[in-house]
């Protein structure tokens, strides 16, 4: 059956921008009569879902280079237990007509969709997850944050799962005992009595379907959308023991034994393990709190002369905002009145408070110290540095790796296979064994020990720790894949310009051929004669001489030759300075400096002479000066055996003593900037892992094409495109915390499921009964009891989760 599909498309200008369309849209099997309407800027086309999807659709309008405008939408999800209820939620987003892209965090227990605003919206989607069986937490319509209704909605789910528990604990501890005391001839004849089992019944009724009462309802709602889930697991298994217990007890009164003890510790302790892991679930988010919590509820807005508290969500662009000492700044901005000195760290890691000036750019978030500045607000809300940020960690945190992909497929069908191995356990136990009670019990173990969650949590509990301790020091991984490819580099490309070194040329050399000059007057004539020039390598003459307070003579008759140099009077005085060529063809002799220009030349510096009176009267040297973290960090990187390179568009004398000076291992020099990423690629092709570490925007395409992108941002280019991790503190001394990063979040991640796995691949079969014939063997590990199964369970995703929060606990981590 075909489906009217209408997409807004924006980008087209003409005619034949919608023929490009059509054209593309056409092309696709399962559609008929595309048409578009470059009026309204949209297309409509009957699709037949069966062969084409609606991401295919726009897929096919962005390779004609087109957009298809799409919304963004973030749903905190409470109930979620395991993977395979994430899995549900997944499949319920995804199939909402609209829907681009859906991506359950188990870990951060919140949905990412992308969508088609036309198509649906957000209350489509909330009651996509409420037919799953979950709850969707939505914005209320009061204005109230969505963070605050989040935040009292988890507290919300967690007071009513502590009070189920303290209920189940009320009555399970009473039946266990009196079970256990019964069991083991300790209560006396009293105890075998039938009305007991009467007694054990009423204490177990309440724990089943007041404690257990959710996973019975999310069991039920996960096999009414064809899926299976933890909550099938330990439902079917207190199920059996509780129902088999019943009909001991209705139609057995005088023999058999009874398990209610069994059932209602199974749901006591699952429920005690899911209550331990929120809470220890919850840290591995602490990051984003912490980042939401940098931006102040109240700031102080001036209106008409006033100083006025107002909300930071009523602030409008246009503002102005007055930032006393120690106050934080709410939006960013820009200085107005006022000088102080600011704490960046929050947002870059960098501790040293930075100088701010009327015209300084300010960043909400950050607190001031010192001075009282008048601010005028330029980005606000979601445009600001730190929503940006917020945005980027979030979704980093609620990606996917690889290794999750495969840890999820194993998940899907665990569950069914699970069960299988339950039945055919029960089966050979009371067939081949004739023991069907025996059976019974062991149906309940496997199904109990089996659960899913350790696996689930795995990946994403470690990549939540990783990415959100590594945001708090200004780095910040866009997903969790670059996580992964930071671990797997071995090679490491760096920029020169900006990145190895600051970017900007300054005076290092100044050397007299004069005798009556000493360097600081041969210095104060050469900025003299460049002070009207805009070339960068006069400017930095200038500077250096500003910088050393040198008073500077008068200039007269200014000119620039392009390329080559200046001509003025100072002082009186004809001054040429330029290159030594220029200043050679212009009838100054400069043989006397020949050696000294080729040595300086052969550091990569570039060298000015000055010609006074026809006689050369001194040089200047100019050199984009290395960062002096650069040697210690290509050291770093090479300890942890990876290989660098230095690429650049110097030439070979300039690239080779940078290379020289921070002890690269391989340069290529003379590289156009369209050149970089054929170079990256070039090394890829030889085997390597390349990370390209630049500056974000020149080096766009080299970031693009490496296996990571590293960019260096500058404390407000956090939304940067290009590269999958941004440096927001724009420091090199981070680059090696990128890899050791990834080093250490990809073995924290494979420690957990290499425990995840090995639980389940050990226990079940414990759980089974392959041990029971090996009589020296303890009897716990011949005979798992299904409580003990319960609580092995729960610690699996305690053991998981507590591992992962390493990676945000560390100290030695993050030591530069």
């Amino acid at each position: 059956m075909l489906r009217k599909i209408r997409l807004p498309i924006t980008g087209m200008h003409c005619v034949n921008c919608a023929s490009g369309v059509e054209k593309a849209v056409s092309a696709l099997e399962g559609v008929h009569g595309a048409r578009v309407n470059l009026a309204l800027e949209n297309l409509d086309a009957e699709v037949d879902p069966e062969r084409t999807s609606l991401t295919e659709l726009v897929d096919a309008v962005k390779k004609a280079g087109f957009q298809v405008p799409e919304a963004r939408l973030r749903i905190p999800v409470t109930g979620m237990h395991c993977v395979n209820c994430a899995g549900g939620v997944e499949k319920a987003l995804s199939a909402v007509s609209g829907v681009l892209d859906a991506k359950v965090n188990l870990a951060g227990e919140e949905a990412h969709v992308v969508y088609l605003p036309g198509e649906t919206g957000p209350s489509e989607l909330a009651g996509a997850v409420r037919k799953a069986g979950f709850t969707p937490v939505m914005e209320e319509g009061g204005g109230e944050a969505l963070e605050d209704v989040e935040k009292a909605a988890r507290e919300a789910e967690v007071a009513e799962q502590k009070k189920k528990f303290l209920v189940g604990a009320a009555f399970t501890l009473p039946l266990f005992i009196l079970s256990m005391g019964r069991d083991f001839d300790l209560m006396g004849a009293w105890s075998h009595g039938v009305w007991v089992n009467y007694l054990l019944w009423f204490l177990a009724t309440p724990v089943m379907f007041y404690t257990g009462l959710d996973y019975f309802k999310g069991g039920w709602q996960s096999l009414k959308n064809k899926s299976a889930n933890m909550d099938v697991l330990v439902s079917m298994g207190t199920s059996v023991a509780y129902g088999y217990s019943v009909c001991i007890v209705l139609f057995f009164p005088d023999g058999g034994h009874v398990y209610f003890e069994t059932a209602a510790v199974i749901i006591t302790l699952i429920k005690l393990g899911k209550l331990l892991e929120a809470g220890t679930r919850g840290k591995s988010g602490e990051a984003i709190r912490k980042l939401m919590d940098l931006s102040p509820k109240m700031t102080i807005r001036i209106e008409e002369g006033l100083e006025v508290e107002v909300p930071v969500s009523g602030i409008r662009k246009g503002d102005r905002i007055v930032l006393r000492p120690g106050s934080t700044v709410p939006v960013d901005g820009v200085v107005e009145e006022g000088r102080s000195a600011v704490d960046e760290s929050m947002l870059t890691g960098e501790s040293i408070p930075v100088d701010k000036k009327p015209g300084d750019a300010v960043t909400g978030g950050t607190m001031n110290h010192g001075g009282r500045l008048i601010m005028l607000a330029e980005r606000v809300g979601s445009e600001t540095v730190l929503a940006g940020i917020i945005r980027m960690v979030r979704d980093a945190q609620g990606s996917r790796t690889r290794v999750q992909a495969l840890a999820d497929r194993v998940a899907g069908v665990f569950v069914p296979v699970v069960v299988a191995v339950a039945l055919l356990t029960f089966a050979i136990w009371w067939l081949a064994a004739g023991d069907g009670l025996e059976g019974m019990v062991r149906l309940v173990a496997v199904l109990v020990i089996a659960c899913p969650c350790a696996l689930g949590l795995a990946t994403p509990t470690a990549v939540m720790a990783g990415t959100g301790r590594a945001a708090e020091r200004g780095i910040l991984f866009k997903n969790g894949m670059a996580l992964e490819d930071a671990a797997e580099v071995d090679t490491v490309v760096f920029d020169k310009t900006g990145t190895l070194t600051f970017g900007r040329p300054e005076l290092t050399d100044v050397l007299s051929l004069d005798a009556g000059l000493s360097e600081k007057e041969l210095l104060a004539l050469g900025a003299a004669a460049e002070r009207g020039s805009e070339h960068p390598v006069g400017r930095a003459v200038l500077r250096a001489a500003e910088n050393q307070g040198l008073f500077l003579p008068t200039t007269e008759d200014f000119s620039s030759v392009g390329g080559a140099g200046v001509r003025a009077f100072v002082d009186g005085h004809a001054i040429l300075i330029g290159r030594p060529d220029w200043v050679a063809e212009e009838g100054v002799d400069t043989a006397s400096g020949e050696g000294a220009i080729l040595k300086l030349r052969r550091e990569g510096k570039t060298v000015l002479a000055l010609g006074m009176g026809g006689r050369l009267a001194g040089l200047f040297a100019v050199a984009d000066t290395l960062r002096p973290e650069a040697v210690d960090v290509v050291s770093r990187l090479k300890s942890m055996g990876m290989r660098t390179v230095l690429m650049t568009g110097d030439t070979p004398e300039s690239a080779a003593a940078a290379a020289s000076a921070c002890g690269v291992d391989e340069v290529f020099s003379e590289v156009r900037p369209e050149g970089k990423s054929l170079t990256v690629q070039e090394l890829q092709k030889s085997g390597r892992r390349v990370a390209m570490v630049g500056d974000g925007i020149n080096d766009a395409p080299a970031l693009a094409a490496a296996d990571l992108g590293i960019a260096m941002g500058s404390g407000t280019d956090v939304a940067m495109e290009s590269g999958g991790v941004v440096l927001a503190g724009g420091r090199l001394s981070q680059v090696p915390m990128v890899f050791r990063m990834g080093r250490v979040s990809l073995r924290v991640i494979r420690q957990n499921l290499f425990w995840a796995f090995c639980y389940n691949v050990l226990l079940i079969p414990v759980a089974a009964g392959v041990l029971a014939s090996f009589v020296f063997l303890p009897a716990m590990l011949r005979h798992l009891d299904p409580m003990a199964a319960a609580l092995a369970m729960a610690l699996s995703s305690l053991t998981v989760v507590n591992n992962s929060l390493r990676l945000y606990r560390s100290r030695r981590l993050f030591r530069e």
